[in-house]
């Protein structure tokens, strides 16, 4: 049986589900989308009931982080 094809979402998924977490950057990197597209992918992430949190950029020129600290509860 062929393994699933993942997707650039699940790729999203699985980074921010590390501990520490990606930059906008780093997913812009692995997926070939810009800025913007990561930003609405991180939207879309939400919308599904994942809560995606933010940490602050550490000093001038850092990038900010972005992790998964819930997932989204199974609906029975």
């Amino acid at each position: 049986m062929p393994k699933p094809k993942q997707t650039k979402t699940e790729k999203v998924r699985a980074m921010l589900a590390r501990p520490q977490g990606a930059s906008v950057e780093a997913i812009c990197k692995a997926t070939g989308w810009q800025p913007h597209s990561t930003r609405s992918a991180l939207s879309g992430l939400r919308k599904a009931g994942h809560t995606v949190e933010r940490q602050a950029a550490a000093g001038n020129g850092g990038q900010s982080l972005y992790r998964i600290t819930a997932e989204p509860e199974a609906a029975e």
